[in-house]
């Protein structure tokens, strides 16, 4: 199983476009954002191709809006299902949540009301996905700024019952659910409890932005000592791959695999 990976957020990989930059020890995968590659054969794209060919790689989406109370995106998809069946990556993610509108994409992930009604639209949507991709989706659980008050339920318990009755996955997020519990709060150690390590096939860890009036999900930053606590008491939970996620402010490659090796040495530590 491939463990340890970093995001490849941008279009330009500047600590990986020489042979010296390749990890030596920590990095054994890559995530890719998938919109950066649909419909395009660039230098980008050429990119990508050279790194598959040394280490292997997941997608994460942004814009499948699987939460809209809209239709799916076929055309988006049919682009998607392009880069899968060429790349061939080993997870396939996007974000629950919706997006925007039709012809109208905000480019926000944006939260939704946890109910049974939303729980039984999103399920046969999922599920249509699925079958239309051939593959097994995992959801990232979602980085919010409010909730909403009609909610029958907690998003763990959603996420839980979504994987449950369509059978996709969870990407866990550590970095959201504490900017969320300090946003929102509540007791992150609750999230955690709640979900169910057989529907999680993904980790993802990040840095956030302390604003002062709340945490802000830049991904900008090292893995705050708060994350890291959580991932220490609750990694043993799921032996499934995990990832770095920096978006801005990347630093040179070896500040990541840094965060990478940490990650590791806490996982070995937590299963001792």
């Amino acid at each position: 199983m491939q463990k340890y990976g970093v995001g490849l957020r941008h279009t330009h990989f500047p600590y990986l476009e020489n042979e010296h930059s390749k990890s030596q020890e920590g990095v054994e995968w890559f995530e890719a954002l998938l919109e950066n590659y649909m419909g395009t054969f660039g230098r980008p794209y050429k990119m990508l191709e050279k790194i598959r060919a040394d280490y292997p790689i997941a997608f994460h989406g942004v814009s499948l809006s699987i939460a809209s109370s809209e239709d799916l995106n076929f055309d988006y998809m049919k682009k998607a299902k392009e880069l899968y069946d060429n790349f061939d990556p080993f997870v396939t993610s996007d974000h629950m949540c919706w997006t925007g509108h039709a012809h109208s994409n905000l480019h926000n992930l944006l939260p939704f009301a946890y109910t049974e009604e939303n729980l039984d639209s999103i399920t046969e949507k999922v599920m249509r996905v699925q079958d239309f991709y051939g593959r097994e989706m995992t959801f990232e659980n979602l980085s919010a700024y409010f909730t909403l008050k009609n909610s029958t339920m907690t998003e763990a318990q959603f996420l839980n019952e979504l994987a449950n009755k369509s059978g996709c996955k969870i990407l866990l997020d550590f970095n959201n659910v504490y900017v969320n519990a300090v946003n929102q709060n509540f007791d992150a150690s609750e999230f955690f409890e709640i979900i169910d390590s057989k529907n999680v096939s993904q980790i993802h860890l990040a840095g956030y932005s302390d604003l002062g009036t709340h945490l802000f999900d830049t991904h900008s930053h090292p893995v705050h000592a708060e994350v890291w606590q959580l991932f220490k008491k609750y990694c043993h939970k799921f032996d499934v791959p995990i990832l770095l996620e920096w978006d801005e402010d990347i630093p040179e490659f070896p500040v990541l695999e840094a965060e990478v090796l940490k990650a590791k040495e806490i996982f070995k530590g937590a299963q001792l």
